[in-house]
């Protein structure tokens, strides 16, 4: 063969394809620590999101009592005893930047905890796990099921399997929309068929998206769907803990008897003993000793299954821990290990999710029940009268947030002798204009202000007009100009 770039071409040319195909994960039963918190928040979490739609909360007259209610026919969202409205969705971009720095500094404290514990995908796709591990039994039965030609008992398996994860991703997709109605009525119309088409949409579409992410795809979501691993990786450090294989204790990895036999010989030996149970009840099929991985859910399967071999084997446990990589790094080299929790970082985000959270919560405590807009009429900014006295114009917007009709009473702060006048609104024995604002509704009104000719002594003097509650006490106020010649 010639040595031209042709020749060498097709001399280095590999056929076949570029990636393996991905082999199907058997995650093995394992019992532990980390496993028992693993179900405590996970029956905690499918509690809260299908049962919290029916808890009640007493609001009063013609509000409702579902405690947490996204009401998006009055533009209301309920949470106990918290009413947000429309215009204030910066609570909503404040809970947006809270959940972001909490998962920024989660993760520079314990990496992909989050993940591992609390994602909407890991608690779906553990629970289907227990549900396939109920029916087909634990890794090596469902090895060997998957192996064996179709035959009646298999199919009654698998059909049974799909029937109760179809079955709870259709609970995962109904519960949602009970967020956004009454749930017990919306429960009876969905069961009479008489509920709105939008919601039988909406529990199909979450229907399907629940049963392919956490019954087919599982670790697939994670690795290829998800920018969480990706993002996470720019924002750890060696100060993180993660979910780390000790490497300093585990090497050389031998047998039990290879080891005995090294030990003998005055040969090093690492407690690592090639079990492989580390890798069989990972979610994600992750070999933790290879370090850290994308496929880390940091979830903490790996470290019960370890620690249950070391007991067995009357060695420390713990040769699998949440550790980090400045720790490990300094016990090789004969150091002690340092952990510092609290640095720059870490401190960065609390001090934000403090601020912010501080700050919707004092927003929160001192928000008005009403509002007021002015806008001064431009043409023209002012009229004399026949008496002599200067006129301006306005257009006032009062706003009611309440579910039941209000009397605001007018009047303006300014100028020694202004007197207010709402057209088309009669004046009150003590010459205020009361002005009725219907429930959760605003109201414009065109306001005509007066001032003695001889009190107007500059172009520009400022005014405050302010709308007040006659029965609750409520007042609010907006600042405008009174222009004169």
């Amino acid at each position: 063969m010639t040595n031209t770039p042709h020749a060498v071409e097709e001399e280095t040319f590999i056929e076949g394809p570029l990636y393996a195909s991905a082999k199907k994960i058997y995650p093995q039963r394992v019992q532990g620590t980390y496993r028992q918190i693993k179900w405590a928040l996970l029956f905690f979490c499918l509690a809260v999101y299908y049962f919290l739609p029916f808890v009640r909360w007493d609001r009063g007259p013609n509000l409702p009592n579902q405690a947490v209610l996204l009401d998006l026919e009055n533009r209301r969202f309920y949470f106990f005893f918290i009413e947000i409205w429309p215009q204030e969705v910066y609570y909503f971009t404040g809970l947006l930047i809270i959940a972001a720095m909490t998962l920024f500094l989660l993760n520079s404290i314990a990496g992909r905890v989050w993940c591992g514990y609390l994602c909407w995908q890991t608690v779906w796709t553990d629970l289907f796990l227990a549900v396939e591990r109920h029916i087909e039994g634990d890794r090596r039965d469902r090895i060997k099921l998957d192996s064996e030609p179709w035959h009646a008992r298999k199919i009654a398996k698998k059909v049974s399997k799909h029937a109760i994860w179809l079955a709870i991703a259709w609970w995962t997709g109904g519960a949602w929309v009970l967020y956004f109605a009454d749930a017990p009525t919306l429960v009876n119309q969905l069961i009479r068929f008489e509920a709105p088409f939008l919601a039988y949409m909406w529990i199909g579409i979450l229907t399907a998206t629940t049963y392919v992410f956490a019954g087919i795809m599982r670790e697939q979501t994670c690795l290829y769907m998800c920018p969480w691993p990706r993002i996470q990786a720019a924002l750890t450090d060696d100060q993180a803990l993660n979910v780390a294989y000790r490497y300093d204790r585990g090497e050389p990895r031998m047998s039990v008897k290879e080891a005995k036999r090294a030990v003998a010989a005055g040969d090093p030996a690492g407690d690592c003993v090639e079990c492989l149970q580390c890798i069989n009840v990972c979610p994600t099929g992750v070999d933790i000793r290879h370090g850290s991985q994308l496929g880390c859910i940091q979830c903490g399967l790996c470290i019960d299954a370890c620690d249950t071999v070391m007991k067995k084997l009357g060695r420390p446990t713990r040769l699998i821990a949440y550790d980090t990589d400045d720790a490990i790094l300094k016990r090789s080299r004969g150091e002690t290990p340092v952990y510092r929790y609290i640095r720059a970082r870490t401190i960065i985000y609390l001090v934000m999710i403090g601020l912010i959270g501080g700050g919707m919560i004092y927003k929160l405590a001192t928000r008005m029940t009403a509002g007021i807009n002015v806008i001064h009429d431009r043409a023209p900014l002012f009229t004399t009268l026949a008496d002599g006295s200067i006129r301006n114009a306005y257009t006032v917007r009062i706003l009611n947030k309440r579910p039941e009709v209000r009397d605001f009473a007018l009047t303006v702060e300014g100028p020694l002798g202004a007197t207010i006048e709402v057209v088309g609104v009669p004046a009150t024995a003590d010459w205020r204009p009361v002005v009725e604002v219907g429930p959760d509704r605003t109201r414009e009104v065109r306001v005509l202000v007066s001032v003695p000719k001889d009190q107007v002594k500059e172009k520009s003097v400022p005014i405050t007009l302010r709308a007040a509650d006659l029965f609750v006490g409520e007042s609010v106020s907006a600042k405008d100009h009174f222009f004169g010649p």
